[in-house]
């Protein structure tokens, strides 16, 4: 069975794909995929998601160039969640940090704990 047939799409035909740095192990960012999103991905080596809020395909780095290559990739024992080990290039954070998870609960308040990346 092929990564793709293994995958168990929800409802709206989505599966979660968390990027994970694969130098550091740091979670980089948790975003969304569809059937032709994780093939173009699988196929090209480039993360591709699909864009819930734009409802379109969305190639990391497109327009911000930092993009994200696939070194390894995983599926979960539900087969309902991926995660993908990446090469980052830049922030992975539309905030231009290089995780999305800058903010950590420090006594009951949300703190940054990163700088941006440029």
């Amino acid at each position: 069975m092929g990564l793709i047939d293994a995958v168990k799409f929800n409802d709206a035909g989505l599966v979660t794909a968390v990027a994970q740095d694969v130098k550091t192990n740091q979670v980089l960012m948790v975003a969304y995929m569809n059937r032709e999103t994780l093939s173009e991905t699988l196929d090209g080596g480039d993360m591709v998601y699909w864009s819930r809020s734009r409802q379109k395909r969305w190639k990391k780095g497109e327009t911000s160039g930092h993009t994200q290559k696939v070194r390894e990739v995983y599926i979960d024992c539900d087969g309902d969640a991926l995660l993908f080990k990446i090469e980052q290039s830049g922030a992975a954070c539309h905030e231009n940090y290089f995780s999305c998870f800058f903010r950590q609960n420090v006594g009951g308040e949300w703190k940054i704990i990163a700088e941006k990346t440029a």
